[in-house]
């Protein structure tokens, strides 16, 4: 991982956090919290990115960000 990838890795972890003490809504998802959600297994997860099936980024050893937004969609038109 390069200095750049750790430094956005870094903000979003510190985003996140401080969205949580700050009682800001959440904007990203990691693949364990999907797993969560969901209650399926990692494999799961990683075949439903693969297919693009809402929006992530890659980061470079930090696993994947998934768009809350985009995924709480995705999940809305799977249970309508």
């Amino acid at each position: 991982m390069n200095r750049t990838e750790d430094t956005f890795a870094a903000m979003i972890n510190n985003d996140e956090n401080n969205a949580k003490s700050n009682g800001q809504e959440k904007r990203c998802y990691t693949v364990e919290e999907l797993q969560k959600i969901l209650r399926c297994g990692r494999r799961t997860v990683y075949d439903l990115l693969k297919k693009n099936e809402f929006s992530y980024i890659k980061l470079m050893g930090a696993g994947y960000r998934i768009s809350k937004r985009s995924f709480d969609e995705w999940l809305d038109r799977q249970v309508s």
